[in-house]
């Protein structure tokens, strides 16, 4: 298996992306999946502005319209924002370490087909007698209440794709803190290895509460248990605590790695090196240490009482410092560097004053008694999408034009880059903005539709045309991938002619072994220092020996698809049984359910005893090979 790309078949590229254990693969396959519930949420966004841009609108019912703000945010956020950033994760925190893979490379995939399967099942509820209705924070009240199947489609889901979340993010804390290259301290990790770690710790602390919350919640719901049913004992506020212990870091988890992203792309195209780094690595933990101490600022109005509404606040009001502390910090670095106005440059430019925007309005609602007044208005909305489209989805956006040649090894146009850039920066600060005094007038956040006379027609109209503009720049973005893979135009090692870090010091594409010796870090952005001190060529840590690779594996779909057989099962064993909820004990019965759950469970315990019993011992890559691949670069780069 030579690291050049040779030409193979359409069925055996599918095979490979089936069977992978490369995280450079796998990082392709979040970006696909990823991309395409992108999409999707985005397609649901545009059916809520269609129905909210004027008053009295039939376009939506008020039950469809519930449905498909729950799948909306559900969807951005559980299925679009987080792998998307896994996607950037996988592609560059193990080429920055300067290891060959993660530590778990059969983990790896198993966390992509589990959100992979996780996503599809939780999108067939469209097609399988309706979607979930209760938002996409499922408050307990509302959801327990739902009738139909959406809800039960919601609580699988979660489960698979969230055990897929999880899986990853444990893989990534191993990696990080076992398989840096000699030299690589953690004050030498770039800041995107950094933000990686963090958001990957509070993964592993964040998800088992809500995964808490919703085996609560599934119990309730099939089999008449009364966590969360106020009539029989139960309290439907514990719902609200572990849904938002998890919530609240879930969005740190989803800003900081968009942070690392930022950080790197101002190194890169300021020409200059981070300043204040120490500053921002310390900044980062404290953001994550901070973001376990906030949650019940989500639930200022639900009756905690005045001394745990100052708490909270005080300690909203505090994250907000670090979170500071990285904006100036930012700021400095691009202050007096010789700039580069590429597209990622341009996105990170605009996320300072848009992020920072977000933020103000956030310490806004840390003021327990100002919230009483903002709570459930659309200035809620306004901030929740300053943050998370300011600062997760111009993020994105950066990486993918950032890293887009480290990870297919050609370069997205920049003209077409600078037009989506343009048009979805105006189509997001008009859609937004305006919220924030749609909020502030009156107008509640979830209705359907609103009166006429209210005095929110002008704005209602002005923040669906700025939606439609995003739209408008997303479909530029597809066709600026589909013509760069078309024309397919190979660029070279660091295409930007800036890079600091380890990832730029490869050949593109790289090879499916990262390193052919794993090299010496001799400092912050290592491979800066090498284009200064020795021409750009990486110092060997180790002689050129024989090593050591993972084998690709189908298990993990294996495993992934029986999960989603099994989900099918326990989503219809419920159905018309006399201990369910009302909700669902009024559904008809399915006979077969309980030998779909069985066969599922089947195909995932035989995935796992076989994984268990089945000798993989991978393989060795020789010296003779790499230094076959060795000397084909040279002579790529001679030419």
């Amino acid at each position: 298996m030579a690291s050049t790309a040779k030409k193979q078949g359409v069925g055996s590229v599918i095979w490979e992306y089936l069977t992978t254990v490369d995280h450079k693969k796998i990082a392709i396959l979040y970006l696909i999946a990823g991309g395409f519930f992108f999409v999707v949420g985005g397609i649901e966004a545009m059916l809520i502005r269609i129905q909210l841009a004027v008053p009295n609108n039939d376009f939506l019912s008020a039950g469809l319209f519930n449905e498909v703000i729950t799948m909306h945010g559900t969807t951005m956020i559980f299925l679009a924002a987080m792998p998307l950033l896994f996607a950037f994760m996988n592609a560059t925190v193990p080429l920055q370490i300067g290891a060959r893979d993660v530590a778990f490379p059969f983990l790896n995939a198993l966390g992509v087909w589990l959100f992979i399967f996780g996503g599809i099942f939780l999108n067939l509820s469209w097609f399988l007698g309706g979607a979930p209705d209760a938002g996409w924070t499922s408050y307990a009240s509302l959801s327990i209440a739902s009738a139909g199947h959406g809800i039960d489609f919601y609580a699988l889901g979660l489960q698979i794709t969230g055990a897929g979340t999880l899986i990853s993010g444990i893989n990534f804390v191993t990696t990080i803190i076992n398989m840096r290259a000699p030299g690589m301290t953690y004050m030498r990790m770039p800041l995107m290895t950094w933000t990686t770690l963090v958001a990957s710790v509070l993964i592993v602390f964040a998800f088992p509460p809500l995964t808490i919350g919703i085996f609560l919640l599934m119990f309730d719901r099939m089999f008449g248990s009364s966590f969360f049913l106020v009539e029989t004992g139960g309290n439907t506020i514990i719902w609200e605590h572990l849904f938002w212990i998890f919530g609240h870091p879930e969005v740190y988890i989803l800003i900081l790695p968009a942070f690392g992203i930022f950080s790197e792309i101002f190194a890169t195209f300021s020409r200059k090196r981070l300043f204040g780094y120490s500053a921002m690595v310390f900044a980062t933990v404290l953001i994550g240490f901070f973001g376990f101490m906030v949650w019940a600022h989500h639930m200022f109005t639900v009756g905690l009482g005045p001394t745990a509404n100052a708490i909270f606040a005080v300690a909203t009001m505090a994250i907000a410092v670090p979170t500071g502390i990285k904006i100036f910090n930012w700021v400095a670095t691009v202050w007096g560097g010789s700039i580069e106005f590429t597209t990622p440059m341009l996105y990170a430019l605009a996320f300072i004053p848009s992020f920072t925007m977000g933020g103000v309005t956030g310490v806004m609602q840390a003021a327990a008694p100002a919230d009483y007044q903002f709570h459930d208005s659309y200035f809620i909305v306004a901030h929740f999408h300053y943050v998370i489209v300011g600062g997760v989805v111009f993020g994105l956006l950066a990486g993918l034009h950032y890293y887009w040649p480290l990870m297919f090894g050609n370069m997205l146009s920049e003209k077409l880059g600078k037009i989506t850039f343009v048009i979805f920066v105006i189509g997001f600060h008009t859609t937004f903005l305006i919220q924030h005094f749609l909020g502030l007038w009156g107008m509640p956040r979830r209705v359907f539709t609103y009166m006429d006379g209210q005095g929110y027609n002008t704005a209602n109209i002005v923040s669906s045309i700025g939606a439609l503009l995003m739209a408008i720049a997303v479909i530029i973005l597809v066709v600026n991938i589909v013509m760069t893979l078309a024309k397919n135009q190979r660029v070279g090692r660091d295409p930007w002619g800036d890079g600091r870090t380890l990832e730029w010091s490869l050949p593109l594409p790289v090879p499916y072994y990262n390193f052919a010796q794993t090299p010496l870090v001799r400092g912050l952005d290592a491979y800066w220092i090498e284009k200064k001190a020795n021409n750009g060529k990486m110092m060997p840590a180790e002689s050129l020996e024989d090593f050591h690779m993972p084998n690709n594996s189908f298990i993990p779909f294996v495993l992934s698809f029986g999960l989603f057989v099994a989900a099918f099962g326990a989503l219809y064993f419920a159905s018309g049984k006399e201990w369910a909820i009302d909700a669902v004990s009024d559904l008809p019965q399915h006979p077969w359910a309980p030998w779909v759950l069985i066969l599922g469970l089947a195909i995932t315990f035989g995935s796992m005893i076989t994984r268990s019993l089945k000798d993989d011992l991978g393989y060795y890559v020789t010296k003779e090979e790499v230094l076959r691949d060795l000397e084909e670069e040279e002579e790529r780069r001679a030419k």
